[in-house]
Parts: structure tokens; C-alpha cells; sequence
């Protein structure tokens, strides 16, 4: 089987700093693209940040509303992904989701795979 475990969530002051990863693990071939979704209550959910390897070059991708805060990076030996949350303000205050397209072994295509999400409330 293959699962997305996220990890760093938890209670932060405004203007301070959170770290979130995500590992994926089990029969994988390859990870293209791997990314961060957050949901509020009451709001749908939306993409945060995301990156996606060509060849030896990592492109990323983000929501105007994290740009110039937030960071995301990949570590592809471990097929981890992390999200360097800085400067943070109540509106980051959601559940955040892992998204990986993954390539099991044995397989043609990829599909795409979620954690179970990890709650990050921004609260003084």
C-alpha cells in the first residue's frame, strides 16, 4: 500500500513559524508532483504550494496569498515533502492536506494520493 503521513501541525502565535512534512512510503516508483492543500471551516479547499520535478529541475507553485511566506521543498531520496510556514496570520488557520501524484511499482500512470491532513491554528 501506499500513504501520505504529514507532521508538524499544531498551535502558533501570529507572526511565528511552523514546519510541516510529509512522507510517502510503500510500493512507489516515482513521485512527480507533490504539494500542500489547506481547508478553513466553511471555505472549499484550495492549493497552497506545489512542486513538481523535471528531469534535474524542481519548479513550484504558489497561492498568492502564501507567496513570499511560505516554502516548499522536496526531498526525493526520502520521497518527503515539507511546507516552511513563516510570518503566519490567523487566515493560515486550516487543515492541511499532503496531495503526491504517485507511480506504484508496476504501473503505467500516476494517481493522486492525500494524508489524512494535520490541523495548524493560528490563534494568540
Amino acid at each position: 500500500q501506499v500513504q501520505l503521513v504529514e507532521s508538524g501541525g499544531g498551535l502558533v502565535q501570529p507572526g511565528g513559524s511552523l514546519r510541516l512534512s510529509c512522507a510517502a512510503s510503500g510500493s512507489i516508483f516515482s513521485i512527480k508532483t507533490m504539494g500542500w492543500y489547506r481547508q478553513a471551516p466553511g471555505k472549499e479547499r484550495e492549493l497552497v504550494a506545489a512542486i513538481t520535478r523535471a528531469g534535474s529541475t524542481h519548479y513550484t507553485n504558489y497561492a498568492d496569498s502564501v507567496k513570499g511566506r511560505f516554502t516548499i521543498s522536496r526531498d526525493n531520496a526520502e520521497n518527503t515533502v515539507y511546507l516552511q510556514m513563516n510570518s503566519m496570520n490567523p487566515e493560515d488557520t486550516a487543515v492541511y492536506y499532503c496531495n503526491a501524484d504517485i507511480v506504484r511499482l508496476g504501473a503505467v500512470y500516476g494517481v493522486p494520493y492525500w494524508g489524512k491532513g494535520t490541523l495548524v491554528t493560528v490563534s494568540s
